[in-house]
This record gives structure tokens, sequence and C-alpha cells, in this order.
């Protein structure tokens, strides 16, 4: 395979070459890559920002993440924060730090898949920055997006006996990280070529996730507007937990009310693995939980892409999972927390 040195490129040269195919897809878009800083203008609508630092070894894993799947990712978790707004992402701003080991055919193949998701969410790259690492690759993403001024989601505004739903399924990513993991370990042990047992679904959904744009469309379509919204990437659990501080309430939600897909169900039953965890505690999922009045049942309960999990009660009723035998638990987050060694 050809291996181009980037130095061979210069900074700038670099740039022009990963930006040279970048479309503008938004009139809010009034100037794009190219200049100092981008212009964005949003008619009257109100603006949403989110950012996110994607680092190798902690968030993610080059020995078996293709990286226009990796570009793709980078692009897919920012939009995710954005529709957990309520909001239409519009642009976004990608930064990025490599070492000497990375050639130019490399970061072509990660732009690959920062353009394909570009398209796929009808977002424009408008800008960013690029410099050299010492070790590993570094990825930053700034998103931006639009909303009007009275349809914007907080987490804090969730109430007494609304339902907790949730989009998709539930601890498929979690499982894909862990068959990824074994076979990494049983490779450098052995040298044995990976066998991922055909299971593409737990692996896409951990290196090609996507965001939930058909849910925020239904919302419109639909005129339903939730009390609170919170996207899935540190495990049900967690960010239920977040909602409930933020809007000062308790809990409860019913186990067989979680939703997950077979393909997920039976191989964490072939690790001897329990399918309510992975959802709990997995994370990686990006899909929205979000709290709708009771009042939307009868529209909510028609999506096939809605559950509904449980509802949220007073505080001092504390957080509850009933399982399926009718026992009823403490909740407790034990979602991803990179802080932690």
């Amino acid at each position: 395979m050809e291996r181009t040195e980037i130095s061979s490129l210069g900074e700038f040269g670099l740039i022009d070459h990963l930006t040279q195919n970048n479309e503008t897809r938004n009139a809010s878009t009034i100037l794009s890559v190219g200049d100092d800083a981008a212009v964005i203008d949003h008619f009257g609508r109100q603006t949403v920002i989110s950012s996110d630092l994607l680092l190798e070894g902690v968030h993610f894993d080059l020995s078996y993440t293709p990286l226009k799947h990796l570009g793709y990712k980078a692009v897919v978790v920012n939009v995710s924060d954005i529709y957990a707004m309520n909001a239409t992402p519009t642009q976004i701003v990608l930064s990025i730090g490599f070492s000497n080991r990375f050639a130019l055919e490399s970061l072509n193949e990660f732009y690959e898949g920062v353009y394909a998701a570009c398209e796929e969410y009808n977002v424009d790259l408008v800008g960013g920055d690029t410099t050299t690492s010492l070790r590993g690759f570094v990825i930053s993403v700034t998103a931006i997006g639009e909303v009007a001024p009275d349809k914007y989601v907080k987490r804090s505004g969730a109430k007494s006996g609304d339902l907790i739903c949730v989009s998709g399924e539930l601890g498929g990513a979690f499982l894909g990280l862990t068959l990824l993991e074994r076979e990494k370990r049983i490779f450098e042990e052995t040298g044995a070529q990976p066998d991922l047992e055909g299971q593409t679904y737990i692996v896409g959904r951990l290196l090609k996730p996507e965001a939930r744009k058909d849910i925020i469309e239904y919302f419109a379509e639909e005129n339903i507007l939730p009390t609170s919204m919170i996207d899935i990437s540190d495990g049900l659990s967690s960010e239920l937990m977040h909602i409930c501080k933020q809007s000062q309430l308790g809990c409860v939600l019913y186990e067989d009310k979680l939703p997950f897909a077979d393909d997920m169900k039976e191989f964490a039953y072939k690790l001897k693995t329990d399918p309510t965890a992975c959802a709990l505690s997995g994370g990686e999922d990006y899909e929205l939980l979000f709290t709708v009045p009771q009042s939307d049942y009868d529209q909510i309960k028609l999506n096939p892409s809605v559950s509904i999990i449980g509802y949220m009660t007073d505080e001092g009723e504390g957080k509850s999972l009933i399982t399926r035998g009718g026992n009823k638990h403490a909740l407790v987050a034990q979602g991803w927390n990179h802080m932690k060694k």
C-alpha cells in the first residue's frame, strides 16, 4: 500500500487536501473552511453547542477500529448530543492530533468516515485544526445545532409521574466491545486470527453507531415535546441518574420493559452475562432516553422505535428497578467512568 508522509504536504497543504471536496449543505453556513473562522447565521433560532474529545487508548482502540468507522463515529457521538437537546445539528468543527505513524492515506480513510456521517446527518464541516501528537491519535469535535427558542429540552424538566422512554435497543455496544477485546487478547497471546462468530449486530453497534435523528423528526411531526432528555453514552442507569438528579426526582424502571435485540440477548447468555446489566451499565448505545407526560402515552406507544420503561416519582421514593420476578432493587449507576483507572 502506498504511503505518503504527511510532512511532505505541510499543515496548510494537509488541510487543503483533507477539505478539498468539503460540501456545504445548510443555509445557516455563511462561510465555511478556509478562513480564520466560520460564519454561521441561524436566522432567529437558538444555537446549541456540544464538544467531545476522543483519545486513542481511552475511547477507541485502533487494533480493531477501522479508521473510516472511527471518523463516522466521531461525528455521530457529537450530533447525538445535539439531538439530545431536541435540536437539529447543522455544523461541526473537527480537530485532530496524530503521531508520525500515520500516513496521509490513513487520514484520508478517517475523513471518508467523517464526510459520510456529515452527509448522513446533513451537517457541514466548517473548520478545525491539525497538529502532531507525541503518541496516538487525538480527535476533538464540536457540534453546533439549531432549535426554536421554546423547543430545546434539558435534563432538568422531568415531573413526577412522567413516563420514562428510550429509543432503539440497549446493551449491544458493550457486548461488541467485550467480544472485540476478548479476540484482541487471544490474538496477542496466541496469534490466532480473530473469530467474531458472525456477531455483526453487536460489533456494528460499537464500531458504527447511529444517532437518533428519526426520533427528533418524530417529535416534530407529532408535536411531542419531551420534559427531559439525554443520550445514552455511559449506560442507562447512569444517564437516568442524571435526569433524576437534575430534575430532583426518583424513578421506577421495569426490567421486563427494557428493549434488547435478539442477537444481543443470545450472545449475552452465551457469555453467561445478564442482558439487563449490559443495558444498565454498558454505554455507547447513543440511544435517546427521555421523559414525557402521561398524556402523551397513546401517541408514544404507537412508535415501534420507542419503549416505555418506567416512570418518574417523587425524590423521596428513591430510584428502583422492578425485576422480572417482581422484586424491587435500588438502581445503582455503574456506567462507564473514564476518570477511574
